[in-house]
């Protein structure tokens, strides 16, 4: 294994016979290769990085075993992959390419706003921004990103509302002449509770999905099939869709091992990393005894982990930039106490009783009475600044008005310092939070507030109060929850 980080290998030093704390650089990989006489290379399990190595080792004599290089690279290869859709007849969002600032407002202008701007070849969504306006794009194209015609910029259209689903699945079919004879098996649909837009390593997931049509689950399917077939797949895929009413759209695949593997492993109980390897070693799914999908008859929820208790005053605001440093993991059979188990183990447990501050964006107004009612119901108290309030009033709901920051006090912050609120639900106004947003945000972090800044959040977060104030919970081991399947 080569792994230029100490600090991930400290916990599995048994995984490897051999460990290289060596940079993950074409030269020094050779070196190890050569040195060690290897007879392959598995480039699937690290992530982006190796990725972009792939072609380069096998030019040079690496015997990379899994998925082609050249495979790799038409998913990479904005054209090449748009180009496979179009041959399968699978949609995807409008998108464009710009190498300069002029061909980025051109297309942003076909395509309409907002749109998702990012480099290409990027890690962990780095630099990726969804973009509202010209003045918004002309920033980005100045400062944040520098496009060339070798490295352009990918210019989306963003789907507003959509759901995204991450779908992991293990394939066999580049051992085989005829790609129809291989087998590909999908590990799990993964639904986000956040709407698309938000890193798929910041959202929370639910598995199985508890939204989606059967419908979309099938067209799903589907479409995964068919590219692990087209890609010639040996080992693992990860395929990234939005979901809007019926409609299914591509965003991205990943001819790779992605995060959620390891949390659907643990959730339907296979190794789906161990289980790769072997394939690309050369064994067939059916000789591993691993056909066909697993439903699990109870639900698993990943919640991610954020270190901003350690940033006082860094904004908390979820983007595509993934800003989480680890994942928890909910369990059971009702979905409510699943996330509210989530919760407890990301250190915001969901409250009981008290008050909920609900403050929201316009675009938001219109849902949030619904909301608002389901907490009225389960017995807390409202409190609200003076838009919101309005809204909820009209709603014939009851409202605690309390000042803005500028207005006087006693304002959000001093019932936050005070323990007076017990949840908050603060969604943001437009691309650039005021300033009072990002101070209640962060003042919500430094008192232990938990808070959402989404509205499906806020859904999720009643239903699991509602779970809890109903029933209780009660914790079983992973090898229980595993003996049901």
């Amino acid at each position: 294994m080569v792994n230029s980080n100490p600090e991930t290998v400290s916990t599995d030093y048994d995984t490897s016979d051999k460990l290289f704390f060596e940079p993950l650089t074409l030269e020094d990989v050779l070196h190890i290769y050569e040195r060690e006489k290897c007879w392959g290379a598995i480039a699937q399990f690290g992530g982006q990085t190796p990725l972009n190595l792939a072609l380069g080792l096998q030019k040079n004599g690496v015997n990379i075993i899994g998925t082609s290089p050249q495979n790799i690279e038409i998913a990479e290869d904005r054209k090449l992959f748009s180009a496979m859709l179009n041959k399968l007849g699978i949609p995807q969002p409008p998108n464009g390419l710009a190498t300069n600032q002029t061909e980025a407002v051109a297309a942003a202008r076909g395509l309409g706003y907002p749109i998702l701007v990012r480099p290409s070849f990027v890690l962990g969504g780095r630099a990726m921004q969804i973009v509202y306006s010209d003045a918004e794009l002309c920033h980005y194209m100045r400062f944040a990103v520098e496009a060339s015609p070798e490295r352009p910029v990918l210019v989306d259209k963003f789907l507003e509302d959509a759901t995204e689903v991450d779908v992991d699945c293990i394939a066999d079919v580049g051992h085989f002449a005829d790609p129809a004879q291989g087998a590909s098996v999908i590990g799990g649909f993964l639904e986000h509770i956040e709407f698309a837009g938000v890193h798929s390593g910041d959202a929370a997931m639910v598995l199985p999905p508890h939204t989606l049509s059967a419908q979309v689950i099938e067209t799903m399917r589907q479409y995964t099939h068919a590219m692990a077939r087209e890609l010639r797949v040996i080992g693992l895929m990860n395929v990234q869709y939005a979901v809007k009413g019926q409609n299914v759209f591509v965003l991205e695949v990943n001819p790779r091992a992605s995060r959620t593997v390891p949390f659907v492993s643990k959730s339907i109980g296979v190794p789906l990393a161990k289980l790769a390897a072997k394939v690309m070693a050369g064994k067939k799914l059916a000789d591993l005894g691993f056909t066909g999908e697993i439903w699990s008859p109870y639900w698993a929820v990943k919640e991610s982990v954020f270190p901003f208790n350690r940033f006082l005053g860094q904004d908390i605001l979820l983007s595509p930039e993934m800003r989480s440093t680890g994942e928890v993991m909910g369990l059971d059979a009702d979905l409510g106490i699943a996330y509210a188990k989530s919760q407890m183990a990301a250190n915001t447990p969901l409250p009981l009783r008290g008050r909920v501050f609900i403050s929201v964006s316009d675009a938001d107004k219109n849902e949030v009475a619904g909301i608002a009612r389901q907490f009225v119901e389960l017995g807390f108290e409202i409190v609200s600044t003076a838009g919101t309030a309005r809204v909820l009033t009209e709603a014939g709901l009851k409202v605690a008005r309390v000042f803005k920051l500028a207005e006087g006090r006693p304002n959000t912050l001093d019932l936050l310092k005070n323990r007076e609120i017990q949840l908050v639900i603060n969604t943001p106004a437009g691309q650039t939070p005021r300033a009072d947003e990002v101070k209640i945000r962060t003042t919500a972090v430094y008192t232990g507030t938990p808070i959402m800044t989404t509205l499906s959040g806020a859904r999720a977060a009643a239903l699991g109060i509602a779970a809890l104030k109903k029933s209780g919970y009660a914790t079983k081991t992973l090898q229980e929850f595993h003996q049901g399947l």
